[in-house]
């Protein structure tokens, strides 16, 4: 088995062909399928057996997403496929194996992904954050707030700046968020003949400055019409309270809405309501952080004044990740102290980001706290994530 970047155009065309095998979809025309696929952009590798045929294939996509204030380097992987014939082999494991190594080199601090199936990806380095809480509810719910400002439809051509400044300022407390560029916010997420697709982009303005945003998907329902919020952004209080009086307005339109919150946000302790139980909550636990570079995690990671600890970290995968650092400040060098915390490099992900707390952490078996508790805990805290964008 060899494993490689792919680079050739012919061998890209052929890992395009197993990612729309392998993820049901059907192609009408087979010349713009080719065409599309040598204008892609983003790292792809590959698993060939001894006579040169694909076997397996990994998109890892680069971002920049935020953490603890910072910009850092994500990569997000995507279209892991292998053709039927070659399951069983480890050629995705294979892969991980030189992509990642490759990935600590090449400058990324984390990885992230979508999963199938959480324990393939664990093998992997790979833990499961929780990046979401949706909550459904009848519009009647918000009857209490309204929004007595300008709402403008966004409209094909229509300026995108407004839209991502809010982006921008809203995300920027928000860990793993993806840091978006007018291209990302237009292509993916406002881009859409509304009549057609039924995705409407609202722009909400109070005294004639935007406060925030909301995108939303019309969803029918033989019962009822679902109002399914894709994406949203708010600036203060006045841009969160905009879009709850936004949302009353529809009661007339839709039997239920699907706010998606970022963690940290919980709607049921702010919400003024006659019921609360008229509301559900789920929390979505699709997304899974890897850290691919735990002495720049571990640097970049805000801490109290005067914090100092040391961190053994395991990793199987990326050997540099292997050893002892001692944290203080922007600063994480390997030492031969003795460590006052030893984690897995799955554990590693998931406290750095803020998935989970110390207490939570030392629930796990791969999270001993030898030492140093108050520093630690003070430093391993829950914080709020969201993320919004799909690869």
């Amino acid at each position: 088995m060899q494993i490689r970047k792919i680079t050739e155009g012919r061998e890209r065309i052929e890992a395009s062909v197993l990612s729309a095998y392998a993820f049901h979809v059907r192609v009408d025309d087979m010349e713009k399928f080719r065409a599309d696929s040598l204008k892609q952009a983003f790292q792809d590798w590959g698993a060939f057996d001894d006579s040169g045929a694909l076997m397996a294939h990994i998109i890892n996509n680069q971002y920049t997403s935020r953490l603890d204030g910072h910009s850092v380097r994500n990569g997000g992987i995507g279209g892991v496929s292998t053709y039927p014939e070659y399951r069983v082999s480890g050629a995705v494991k294979n892969i991980f194996r030189a992509l990642l190594p490759a990935a600590y080199a090449d400058g990324e601090v984390i990885s992230t992904l979508y999963p199938f199936s959480h324990a393939f990806y664990r093998k992997a380095g790979y833990e499961t954050v929780c990046v979401k809480n949706v909550y459904t509810l009848k519009p009647e719910v918000l009857r209490d707030y309204r929004f007595t400002g300008e709402a403008v439809l966004w409209k094909d051509g229509d300026p995108v700046e407004e839209y991502l400044s809010l982006y921008t300022r809203f995300t920027d407390g928000l860990n793993l968020a993806i840091e978006r560029t007018p291209e990302m916010m237009l292509e993916g997420r406002m881009k859409a003949e509304f009549l057609k697709d039924r995705r409407f982009s609202y722009l909400l303005k109070e005294n004639g400055k935007a406060v925030a945003y909301v995108i939303f998907q019309d969803t029918y329902r033989p019962e009822s019409a679902l109002l399914l919020v894709k994406d949203l952004a708010w600036d203060g209080r006045a841009g969160f309270l905009a879009i709850l009086g936004f949302l009353a307005r529809f009661s007339a339109d839709y039997g239920a809405i699907e706010l998606p919150l970022p963690t940290g946000t919980e709607l049921l302790s702010l919400l003024h309501s006659a019921k609360h139980y008229d509301v559900e909550k789920s929390s979505v636990f699709s997304y899974m952080i890897r850290a691919v570079n735990a002495r720049k995690l571990l640097s970049l990671i805000r801490k109290p004044e005067g914090a100092a600890f040391t961190v053994r970290v395991s990793d199987d995968i990326i050997p540099e990740n292997n050893g002892t650092f001692a944290v203080r400040g922007e600063e994480a060098v390997p030492t031969d102290a003795s460590p006052d915390l030893d984690v897995s490099i799955q554990a590693l992900g998931q406290l750095c980001c803020g998935a989970v707390s110390l207490s939570e952490a030392e629930l796990r078996e791969d999270v001993t706290v030898l030492s140093n508790r108050s520093s630690l805990a003070a430093v391993f805290t829950r914080k709020p994530l969201w993320i919004s964008d799909h690869f």
